[in-house]
């Protein structure tokens, strides 16, 4: 579980009061497991908490962690150094983009390992990727190609017959996926 130092807590604590409707913290990760992983602190208010996230008492601050976030979070250090500037908050965790992914991991986790895993390096030999944007209630996969994708006129054969076919393949609950790019923009694809 990620930790708080003590001196991160006070600092926290010092954000905190200066934010009128501010109950504590949210930790999360966006992306958990893929390289584009990234660890947040927001400012946690009435109605941002999800009824699956973990309360935890770091007195004087209470920290909401994401659960689809908490084994992302192991070994994770949030901590806060004064320096001749003032000070800086860091937030270091490790774990943040290793997979960790199985048939129990939620859907959007197993999609993005396969994206960044296995769509991704052959999308990368032309200039291109894909990434998640949501998974809908009937669990159709809403994707964003980018780079040499956007714009592409192969692209309809790569989303039905590469993408969806992988995942579809590897992720039997999955219904289909569905492309929202943009494709007007044709300055970087590749065909």
């Amino acid at each position: 579980m990620v930790t708080i130092t003590e001196s991160a807590r006070f600092y926290l604590k010092e954000l905190l009061e200066k934010q009128a409707d501010a109950l504590g913290v949210r930790v999360f990760i966006n992306s958990p497991g893929t390289p584009k992983a990234e660890t947040c602190i927001a400012y946690c208010r009435d109605g941002d908490m999800q009824e699956t996230d973990e309360e935890h008492d770091f007195a004087p601050i209470t920290a909401w962690i994401e659960a689809r976030s908490i084994p992302f979070l192991e070994d994770a250090v949030v901590d806060y150094a004064t320096d001749k500037m003032g000070g800086q908050l860091t937030i270091k965790a490790p774990n943040a983009k290793m997979p960790r992914v199985d048939v129990d991991s939620p859907i959007e986790d197993r999609i993005n390992y396969l994206l960044y895993n296995e769509v991704n390096p052959s999308l990368a030999a032309h200039g291109g990727d894909v990434s998640l944007v949501e998974v809908t209630d009937d669990q159709i996969a809403i994707l964003r190609f980018g780079g040499g994708c956007q714009g592409c006129s192969a692209v309809s054969i790569t989303l039905k017959d590469g993408v969806e076919k992988t995942l579809t393949e590897q992720i039997p609950e999955l219904a289909g996926v569905r492309d929202m790019t943009d494709h007007t923009d044709r300055s970087n694809s590749y065909y």
